[in-house]
């Protein structure tokens, strides 16, 4: 296998190349001095014809098109004349145009002068005033901004061009020619010297990065001043690391915080499973069907209750699948249900095909509880729950709805606006919203649609993702 260079060899290997082509350097002079004088001879032309474009072009242009459009009596028809005649100057000087800049910047004039153009009788074909002013707005005045930006851009890298080469051209020619010999020799001292000084400034700024990369690799994730080099690729590359390090710091501190956020809704939510009135009127309903001899009902509200809390904590896990979240849900309404069976009747109609997706746990139960007892229970009569879920493309869409009292475009407005700034209006919707964002992104979460009298339907829209179908 050939072997590699190193880095110092490489730069010694250059240092022999510039010496073996030190005495190519006459004739090139020689010949750089000719084409300095014809290249000078092409600015000077292209920066006299250029200086003939209109400096009040945009402004003639702008004001002859508004006049138009609102069919003024200072109109002079379309500056159709005054487009052609800057593109024909434009297209004169790409001919003779060499320098990037320059060339991109004369190019760019002669395109936006055929946009131009057409826009200009895009607007001529359009009866409407209202568009026909939308048009001048949008694009005449940009456009001609735009040419007139171009072609200063254009002066002022050819007078740059022009600048640079007069400079160079001071030099006479029979003194070029003169000192050639003394140049040749001083390039030669100062390329080997330079490579050597050049050499060691590389390989020790290299040598340190190597060492701080296995520092990282080892897990020292401490930042550190970047390294001193004359070499701008070694600083950038020192900068860039310390600057990586940082950011992964960062990144590690954010989602600890995201974590220990989830974790503490995780907990008042689960807080709020546990409600003292809630277990108490549970194990009251319960003695009251023993007392009443209902014994099968009072067992299946026992198994209800303990599968309630059984998906409540869900062996820790912080997301579930979407049928899980159901039965938990399910649990729920089976005891309210004995509960307030004069009021309250319900519906659940998920998708079979969604039972694999993965939901955050304890997101459907607290938006059912504010239904039923901010909805349902202040109607003061039998009232319905519809729980639905559907695929919607590459999400899932889950509804909340009730038919009970619903609330104000007030106090829909304020809600809406606490869940977009995360504040604690309501427990249950925006614990379940900040675990919804917190979880999937800003762009997931609940939408709130109510009528006061009518009800209310809470959406919660998250990915369709679904766990393994042997994933326990």
């Amino acid at each position: 296998m050939k072997k590699q260079l190193s880095i110092q060899n490489r730069l010694s290997l250059i240092i022999s190349l510039v010496i073996a082509f030190a005495s190519a350097i006459m004739l090139v002079v020689l010949f750089l001095l000719w084409g300095y004088n014809n290249h000078y001879g092409k600015l000077l032309y292209n920066i006299t014809t250029a200086s003939e474009f209109n400096q009040e072009f945009k402004n003639t242009i702008d004001q002859r098109m508004y006049y138009y459009v609102i069919e003024s009596r200072y109109s002079e028809g379309l500056p159709v004349d005054e487009v052609k005649a800057a593109q024909k100057l434009a297209g004169d000087l790409l001919v003779s145009t060499t320098e990037k800049d320059s060339y991109q910047a004369i190019e760019s004039v002669v395109d936006l002068c055929l946009t131009l153009e057409e826009k200009i009788y895009q607007i001529e074909a359009c009866p409407d005033y209202d568009d026909r002013m939308t048009q001048l707005e949008n694009n005449i005045y940009v456009l001609t901004s735009l040419i007139e930006d171009y072609m200063y851009s254009y002066l002022y890298h050819e007078a740059v061009n022009l600048d640079s080469l007069q400079k160079t051209l001071k030099w006479q020619i029979f003194t070029e020619i003169a000192a050639v010999a003394v140049l040749t020799a001083a390039l030669v001292a100062a390329a080997l010297s330079y490579g050597i000084r050049l050499s060691r400034s590389i390989t020790k700024p290299l040598e340190e990065l190597c060492g701080r990369a296995r520092e990282v690799s080892a897990g020292d994730l401490s930042v550190r001043a970047p390294i001193e080099s004359d070499a701008f690729e070694l600083r950038t590359l020192s900068e860039g690391m310390e600057h990586m390090i940082e950011r992964l710091n960062e990144q590690m501190l954010q989602v600890q915080q995201k974590q220990e956020s989830l974790r503490k809704t995780e907990l008042a939510l689960l807080q709020a499973q546990i409600n003292p009135h809630f277990l108490y009127n549970t194990m009251d309903t319960i003695m009251w069907l023993i007392e009443a001899g209902k014994t099968q009902e009072a067992v299946e509200m026992v198994a209800n209750l303990s599968s309630f809390f059984r998906h409540s904590l869900s062996r820790g896990r912080d997301v579930i699948s979407l049928e899980e979240e159901e039965q938990h849900v399910r649990s729920y309404l089976q005891i309210q249900h004995v509960r307030y069976k004069d009021i309250l009747s319900y519906k659940v109609d998920i998708d079979p095909s969604l039972s694999h997706a993965l939901i955050p746990k304890l997101t459907l139960q607290p938006l059912v509880e504010n239904a039923l007892y901010h909805g349902i229970k202040l109607r003061r009569s039998m009232g319905l729950i519809e729980i639905s879920g559907r695929r919607d493309g590459a999400e899932v869409l889950l509804e909340v709805k009730d038919n009970g009292v619903g609330m104000s475009r007030e106090r829909l407005e304020s809600l809406r606006c606490a869940l977009d700034d995360g504040e604690q209006l309501g427990f249950g919707f925006s614990a379940v919203s900040q675990r919804l964002q917190l979880q999937f992104g800003r762009e997931y979460g609940l939408r709130i649609e109510s009528r006061e009298g009518e009800g209310t339907t809470v959406t919660v829209r998250i990915p369709c993702v679904e766990k393994e179908a042997d994933q326990k």
